[in-house]
């Protein structure tokens, strides 16, 4: 093995020997040689037209400063950017979804401990007569006073005889008014050519006391026929009211307005109750309520007195007490309050709320219930918050412990309703309100 290994290499020696060339000396000078294949001359051939443009472009690649790539941070940004908008339409879309799933499936109950309280937005009134407004009372003193100064041009004696008894607000001094002008018009009447009683000195002290500064006396005397005019009076002049002797003879005149003095009632704002309906509020505290001041019958002065009312009662535990003290202190709490709110609650959790006096009636409440119902006919209940059934009666909200404000419970009577599920099937859920007062109902977020 070894003798044929070296048989190879000696081989490839020779090889290399014959590719070298002829043998010559060491100190032979080399002559230049020409490759027989190549006769001419070589020639340099330019490169073809996209070589060329291939080159420069490698060319300019490699001259031109490397590029900086974007940071990654950009890129990621954009990119989590992109999913936000993603997430955020996703969102809107399934709350909308949601919206329209709830608006189909009609109004849900709320169990929300921490809900608002329900407010009460104030006390309204209206009045037919004047027009179809709801305004605040001050609102609707103003209202009525514009409405009676404009029918004195049309009949000023109504509107006048209107005016002494809507504008004036103690009662006493109204009769005591109303009664001196028609001993005026009496004595006008049974003496029309008397001087003496065609003529009223106005600083008279009857007259100053009992008529002089009531609204609309001055408009009274002007419509039956007086005029103010200055006469002498004991050496001096004085204002007084005449009436002539002519228009003193019109007895018809006089005794119809004598009449329409008399029969004439104040224009008084009538209580709205500002109905307004509620669905689905069985956790929200009915009980508790945000009521305005016009619902306390409480003056500063009352309430200086406060204080010392709380040491009375101290003193008071201390002593006996008759029983006209006990009603003295019992009527002096009934006074506190002017209205109240009251809510009444059915069995399907829609709750009706309206605003009274705190000196009216229990029956008013029956009223009310009856007039929004949608079976008015069918005997119900009502049951206070301690649980008592109260009674269509001549009590007051206020002596009935429902000022300022209470949570009533409905229910029909137990028979009637009994033959009602009969008629309609036990499948069928009897209705409470009209649809006009269900079409009220008011979202209880936004109460």
């Amino acid at each position: 093995m070894a003798a044929i290994k070296r048989f190879f290499e000696k081989k490839k020696l020779d090889i290399k020997f014959k590719k070298a060339g002829g043998a010559h000396s060491l100190t032979e000078e080399k002559k230049p040689t020409v490759q027989a294949s190549s006769s001419k001359a070589l020639v340099r051939v330019a490169p073809a037209a996209s070589a060329q443009r291939a080159g420069e472009a490698a060319l300019e690649r490699f001259t031109q400063p490397p590029k900086t790539s974007r940071p990654k941070t950009s890129s990621y940004s954009s990119q989590e950017a992109e999913v936000r908008r993603q997430i955020e339409s996703e969102q809107n879309a399934s709350a909308q979804m949601q919206a329209a799933a709830a608006a189909l499936a009609g109004p849900k109950e709320v169990y929300n401990e921490s809900a608002p309280v329900l407010q009460c937005q104030g006390v309204f009134f209206k009045c037919p007569m004047v027009g179809p407004e709801v305004l605040t009372k001050s609102e609707m003193e103003a209202k009525i006073h514009e409405f009676l100064l404009l029918q004195l041009a049309e009949v000023p004696d109504m509107a006048s005889a209107l005016m002494i008894h809507t504008l004036n607000k103690n009662k006493d001094k109204v009769r005591v008014c109303i009664e001196t002008l028609c001993k005026y018009l009496d004595n006008l009447i049974a003496n029309p050519s008397e001087e003496k009683f065609r003529k009223i000195r106005i600083g008279n002290k009857i007259f100053q006391e009992r008529v002089e500064g009531m609204e609309g006396t001055e408009e009274f005397l002007q419509s039956i026929g007086f005029v103010r005019k200055v006469l002498p009076f004991q050496d001096a002049e004085c204002d007084f009211y005449v009436m002539d002797e002519e228009l003193a003879n019109n007895k018809e005149k006089l005794k119809s307005a004598k009449e329409l003095l008399q029969d004439a009632e104040p224009i008084v704002p009538e209580l709205d109750r500002g109905l307004r309906v509620f669905y689905g509020i069985r956790n929200i505290r009915l009980g508790a309520y945000d009521l305005p001041p016009e619902f306390y019958n409480v003056s500063p002065e009352e309430l200086k007195r406060e204080q010392q009312i709380r040491t009375e009662a101290v003193e008071k535990l201390g002593m006996l007490r008759t029983k006209a003290m006990r009603e003295a202190d019992e009527k002096r709490e009934l006074r506190r309050y002017r209205y109240t709110l009251l809510r009444v609650r059915f069995p399907d959790n829609i709750i009706l709320q309206g605003t009274f006096r705190a000196q009216e009636k229990c029956s008013a409440l029956f009223e009310f219930v009856r007039e929004h119902l949608d079976r008015d006919w069918v005997p119900f209940h009502l049951a206070a918050p301690t649980g008592h059934k109260l009674a269509a009666d001549d009590k007051t909200m206020a002596e009935l412990g429902l000022a300022p404000a209470a949570v009533i419970s409905f229910s029909w009577d137990a028979d009637v309703l009994a033959e009602i599920t009969a008629q309609i099937g036990s499948s069928q859920t009897p209705k409470y309100l009209k649809d006009e007062v269900l079409a009220q109902v008011e979202d209880i977020s936004t109460a």
